[in-house]
């Protein structure tokens, strides 16, 4: 199926993504879906951005964690989403090196960001459900900004060693990256030397991340469907029910596809590559586009600060 990919004389400075394999034949239809929540993305984050920072009664430490989540999702949709539609539409499969290493950069980087900050956000509801009254005490500005920094140093010291490491790598002809994106184990696939460390660092990384902060989020949900089983009336409980629940399936839309395809990558046997691609779309272009819904528009505030700034 890459026959019509692989260009004859190709100098490793420059790679070529094939989409999505085996399924080239339906790349423009596939397009649609992807190009739709891209659009969702850019207007949901931009409209929660502006909104939050036009609206002072908004400045509290969940409306900060949530201006925090929108920025990674634009940058996380945004490092792949636009040059996953040229190849769709244009077949313009060529990246070069430095170009690909700068994405899958930014793609590893900001996914570990945006676990950390799911999982700050699950503190900031544990806070202000059990533990209300000291809600502002505890989660202060300078609070806010520990975590944030927190997740982004995480971040950036658990992805830099995967980018230099495949920096060394000698890189094999044909260059040719069976994915839509420049994702870490598929770029891997191409090194002549042994990739063996850069393999295992990898799945180690996203195991420990992946697992232990979900943990974490089930942990703090846990804590906080206990409390509010505790409380009296039947409409609170079904308002904290519906908020979790939903909270929860977006967070299962991260982790599953996310942890799933890095298996799938290093493992897959039986598994049609097109599956293992798509599942690594999802957790990247999904989340992205309904964080803002799931935890935005449905509460009340960011509503009613969105009609205060319209009405302005």
């Amino acid at each position: 199926s890459t026959s019509h990919f692989s260009p004859t004389n190709i100098s490793l400075s420059e790679l070529h993504l094939s989409g999505i394999p085996g399924l080239q034949h339906l790349h423009h239809w596939i397009s649609i879906p992807f190009c739709i929540m891209y659009l969702i993305t850019l207007a949901g984050n931009s409209t929660l951005l502006c909104v939050i920072k036009a609206d002072p009664s908004l400045h509290l430490p969940m409306f900060l964690f949530l201006s925090m989540l929108a920025v990674i999702d634009l940058v996380m949709s945004t490092s792949i989403t636009p040059k996953m539609l040229s190849i769709f539409w244009f077949r313009s499969t060529a990246i070069s090196l430095d170009a690909c290493l700068t994405q899958m950069y930014f793609v590893h980087a900001f996914s570990v960001m945006e676990s950390g900050l799911l999982v700050a956000m699950a503190f900031d509801r544990y806070v202000a459900i059990c533990n209300p009254l000291r809600y502002l005490s505890i989660l202060t500005s300078p609070v806010v900004a520990a975590i944030g920094l927190a997740a982004f140093i995480r971040a950036v010291v658990f992805m830099s060693p995967l980018t230099f490491q495949i920096r060394r790598l000698a890189l094999c002809r044909p260059a040719v990256v069976d994915h839509s994106y420049c994702e870490h184990m598929a770029v891997l696939k191409l090194a002549c030397s042994d990739a063996a460390f850069s393999n295992t660092y990898s799945l180690s990384v996203s195991t420990y991340v992946g697992s232990f902060d979900s943990l974490l989020i089930t942990l703090s949900y846990t804590l906080i469907l206990r409390a509010v089983l505790s409380l009296c009336s039947t409409q609170a409980r079904k308002k904290a029910f519906s908020t979790c629940s939903s909270h929860l399936c977006i967070m299962a839309l991260f982790y599953i596809p996310g942890l799933l395809s890095m298996y799938m990558e290093s493992y897959h046997q039986e598994v049609p590559p097109h599956v293992q691609v798509l599942l690594a779309n999802i957790y990247l272009l999904i989340p992205p586009a309904f964080n803002p819904l799931i935890y935005g528009i449905r509460t009340k505030q960011i509503r009613d600060g969105a009609l205060r700034v319209i009405c302005q």
